[in-house]
């Protein structure tokens, strides 16, 4: 599946399998989340643009490269989103922050927007979307839609654990969005819960049930 990138480093596995342990306590899944982020910044942004300037060493002056004037916005998906933004802002720090609440309607089982607040100049932005888990797909592709009706046109979608659904849905929804995660689950129980997984990401990251 194309625009599909899915991370093998030995870090980010370790990381991964420590995050999936029940017994991982809220402060080191909260730090987990954190590193992994990190991690996922450098590869997420390889392909920023790069310009030459001129500079000057303390032994003389060269011609050397830094990134562009490329307008970045990292917009978590609330509230698991959040554990993702302070990893990816200590890689990225110029980026700006916008939030998208979403719920899912019990009676439609379709997600519904609450909350929006998007940088003003999201349409001439790189927007790189998180959410930890990439379930159904279904918040995905509803987040995507929404960014896109905003003006956005380069999207990336990260998260850490998806299912192969998940990974389905969004790309044949958005096949111009990239995804990028550190791990790909078979399937998803009757409560549409990633398995093997590792449980609810925003209640492990903020001790809630």
């Amino acid at each position: 599946m194309s625009n599909v990138f899915i991370f093998d480093h030995p870090l980010m596995q370790h990381k991964v399998t420590l995050l999936r342990d029940k017994d991982t306590v809220q402060k080191e899944f909260r730090e987990l989340v954190e590193e992994l982020s990190m991690l996922m910044a450098y590869e997420v942004t390889r392909d920023l643009p790069l310009k030459e300037v001129d500079i000057v060493t303390p032994i003389g002056p060269t011609r050397q490269k830094k990134l562009a004037e490329q307008k970045i916005a990292l917009v978590p998906i609330l509230r698991a989103g959040l554990g993702m933004v302070s990893g990816m802002q200590s890689i990225i720090p110029q980026a700006r922050v916008g939030h998208i609440g979403l719920y899912r309607d019990h009676e439609t089982m379709e997600p519904v927007e609450y909350y929006c607040k998007l940088p003003d100049d999201i349409a001439e932005s790189e927007v790189i979307l998180l959410d930890p888990m990439l379930a159904t797909g279904g918040s995905g592709v509803a987040a995507i839609n929404f960014l896109k009706a905003r003006g956005a046109k380069k999207i990336k979608w990260v998260c850490i654990i998806a299912s192969e659904e998940g990974v389905r849905v969004l790309h044949d929804a958005h096949p111009d969005v990239a995804i990028f995660c550190a791990a790909v689950d078979p399937i998803l129980n009757e409560d549409c819960y990633i398995v093997p997984g590792l449980g609810d990401a925003g209640d492990r990251l903020f001790g809630t049930k």
